[in-house]
């Protein structure tokens, strides 16, 4: 197998890397479409996006010995815990969604952890507010990235914890930040379990994951939660399961689009491909002012709907059935003005099949979110965000890091998204997989907080609707509009969550465009940056061959190796690690 890398880091940026792996046992002939690593690539034995370069490394080095999509995943995004920390911890979160290609099903892991269970810990939040800065244990949800890491590898792996692990416990082991000594002797813990176990991989597996719940690394935690303040105790870490469920899914012009359920903003996409339907967008022309307006005006409307009504679908009734459906969407897709934008927050009411029930800076988004995707060379896929709001509550004796998702929710009572005793917060954090005729076509994730699903809708679009691959998608331009809740203000009064009404940001484009949006009343700014840090694969499903693609803003041409590569940089900031 070759696999060489070369990776550049700039300053105080994270690298994002996509890779293929060339397998000399692959289903089909080897193809590479660029002799210079980048950051675009492509290849037929299977593909890694992810950052920086030891979580690629990690993934592809699991490929190699035969994993799959899933194994490769797991590899790749514990070793982000380490190698991408700031963007992510083991103590964080992390959507999962996998196809199995001899199923051809999608199925997704609920990666997030509820609020602590003691209802006095939430009472202190009524009276005393979230705090809007994300700092400490007190804002920790139940740590759920390595249970559901764990579920997944059982379920749907091939291999064990100790061997997925190992490229992260090789990092580790080489030194660098002063955790790294006792989050190895952790992870140790788990393999020393696995070994220990009687039984099938499954099983041992799960007793590894016991152990970190149940076990003695439980008592652990809780006694350092009780030492430091925080408000999660043992029967948190005991009560936590990582539920399996089915993906939420539209048809948008022959092609099946799948995302998390209402814990996540996910099916906000799902909404704005739903208006976008009912108008020609391909006749428009691509960035043209009448289809920036409509993608614009559309997302208006569907996160309108999403402020007002997405929760932890375990806790709420959430009308998805009725805010998917084709009368509601005919109802909604009217008020949508092509002369004029918006400046009002218009939810709709999908009970009474309502097109509008009334009114009810810097951009928002996590201060540490990742990307992973992997497609093996069977056809199983995996797009999974990882993340974790920092700064992080750390267990200094485990070497563990937990995050501040809390601020995920608010404390308007009543409000679908309000917390509550065990409760999951409403996440930005949302993967994607396209399938077209029961085979993927697009896998997908996005760091960038609320503008995650804004950008997952636009490549979308450049693909299905204009036939662009990865490498031409992610290099044209893009737009974000504010005019949506900021997801990470926890405020009682959704007034005061609001970010901008009408307000635009728009990378890449001409002054011609940007006199038409405002003379349509659109308040735009032009940024100098691309909007959030996508990491995108299609699969060609006549040649089986991948197309893989990162934010190319930042790429550094590294190496002349006849090797499918690409290589860039993230403009999200790097956390340090703080006691």
């Amino acid at each position: 197998m070759q696999n060489k890398l070369i990776m550049y880091f700039g300053v105080n940026k994270i690298a994002v890397i996509v890779l293929s792996v060339i397998f000399s046992m692959s289903v089909y002939p080897v193809k590479c479409q660029s002799n210079e690593i980048t950051w675009h690539a492509s290849g037929n034995g299977g593909i890694v996006a992810a950052g920086p370069r030891p979580s690629v490394e990690a993934g592809l080095e699991i490929l190699s010995k035969g994993g799959n999509a899933v194994d490769g995943a797991v590899s790749a995004i514990f070793n982000l815990a380490v190698s991408d920390y700031g963007s992510f911890c083991i103590g964080g979160e992390v959507p999962f969604m996998f196809y199995n290609a001899g199923t051809g099903k999608v199925i997704v892991f609920n990666g997030m952890g509820g609020a602590p269970g003691d209802p006095k810990a939430i009472d202190w939040f009524y009276t005393n507010g979230i705090p809007e800065e994300r700092k400490g244990i007190k804002l920790s949800t139940v740590p759920s990235a390595l249970s559901t890491l764990l579920a997944a590898l059982e379920l749907n792996g091939t291999m064990s914890f100790e061997q997925v692990i190992a490229p992260t416990l090789a990092l580790l082991d080489a030194g660098g930040e002063e955790y790294y000594a006792n989050l190895a002797v952790t992870f140790r813990k788990l393999i020393a379990t696995e070994r220990a176990t009687s039984g099938n991989r499954e099983q041992k597996i799960r007793a590894a994951r016991d152990r970190f719940y149940k076990g003695d690394i439980a008592g652990e935690l809780h006694n350092y939660y009780i030492s430091s303040g925080g408000f999660l105790r043992k029967s948190d870490l005991e009560a936590h399961q990582t539920a399996i469920e089915k993906p939420v899914t539209i048809t948008y012009r022959g092609y099946d689009v799948y995302k998390c359920n209402t814990w996540t903003q996910g099916p906000v996409l799902l909404q704005s491909l739903k208006l976008l339907e009912k108008f020609d967008l391909k006749s428009m022309g691509f960035f043209s002012p009448d289809y920036i307006h409509v993608i614009i005006e559309s997302m208006k409307l569907s996160y309108a709907d999403r402020d007002k009504y997405y929760g932890d679908p375990s806790f709420v009734k959430v009308p998805l059935k009725q805010l998917l459906s084709d009368r509601y969407t005919g109802l909604r897709y009217r008020l949508i003005d092509m002369k004029k934008a918006s400046h009002e927050i218009r939810p709709g009411d999908p009970y009474n099949m309502n097109a509008n029930i009334g009114p009810g800076q810097y951009w928002p988004g996590e201060t540490g979110t990742t990307t992973c995707v992997v497609v093996d060379k069977w056809g199983n896929a995996v797009a999974a965000t990882p993340s974790s709001n920092g700064d992080y509550g750390i267990c200094e004796s485990l070497g563990f890091a937990h995050n501040t998702r809390l601020t995920s929710f608010n404390t308007q009572k009543g409000h679908p998204n309000s917390i509550q005793p065990g409760k999951r917060p409403r996440i930005t954090l949302t993967p994607t997989i396209v399938l077209r005729n029961g085979r993927p076509v697009i896998v997908m994730s996005v760091a960038g907080g609320d503008m995650q699903d804004q950008v997952s809708l636009q490549l979308i679009l450049d693909n299905i609707e204009f036939g662009m691959k990865p490498e031409e998608a992610l290099s044209s331009p893009r737009f974000y509009t504010y005019h949506t809740e900021d997801s990470f203000n926890p405020e009682p009064d959704p007034d005061k969550r609001i970010l901008r009404l009408a307000a635009l940001d728009i990378y890449n484009t001409d002054k011609s465009v940007i006199n038409s949006l405002e003379n349509r009343k659109h308040l735009i700014k032009t940024v100098p940056e691309p909007i959030a840090a996508p990491a995108m694969v299609y699969i060609d499903q006549a040649t089986g061959t991948c197309y893989a693609a990162t934010e190319p803003f930042y790429e550094r041409y590294s190496s002349r190796d006849k090797l499918c590569g690409a290589i860039s940089v993230s403009p999200i900031p790097k956390l340090i690690w703080k006691k």
